[in-house]
């Protein structure tokens, strides 16, 4: 199963999984593995992984490359409209469940909220 967009990670950061934060990148071309973008966020998937019980949190940024034509336009989650919010959704599902892991999305949210993830991501990593 390949990844609908890039995906990457945002340095300096620890997510709710102990792993860097996850970053799907939306751009006009597909950009190669050790390659740094400059990027645009534009939301947050918050999300969790495992069973219910032993649940861990695996929130993903949404964001835009900044030199990209396609989705200039696209400033918050809402503009990439719910078509997209569904396929996103299922993706990540079924990507889980191929590993027999669960994956839910708990909320999409927009960018300020996807600024105060970094934020937290970002001091979680100073700690460590």
């Amino acid at each position: 199963m390949a990844f609908p967009y890039d995906f990457g990670f945002v340095p300096s950061t620890r997510g709710g999984d102990g792993d860097p934060l996850d970053v799907l990148v939306l751009m006009d071309e597909a950009a190669f593995p050790g390659c740094k973008l400059t990027c645009r966020v534009v939301g947050l998937i918050e999300g969790e992984q495992g069973e219910k019980k032993n649940a861990e949190r695996n929130d993903r940024l949404v964001a835009v490359e900044t030199g990209n034509h396609s989705y200039s336009h696209v400033k918050r989650l809402d503009d990439l409209g719910k078509r997209f919010e569904g396929d996103i959704e299922e993706f990540f599902v079924n990507y889980h469940r191929l590993s027999a892991g669960q994956y839910r999305i708990i909320a999409l949210k927009g960018p300020g909220a996807a600024r105060r993830c970094i934020k937290r991501a970002q001091r979680a990593a100073r700690r460590r």
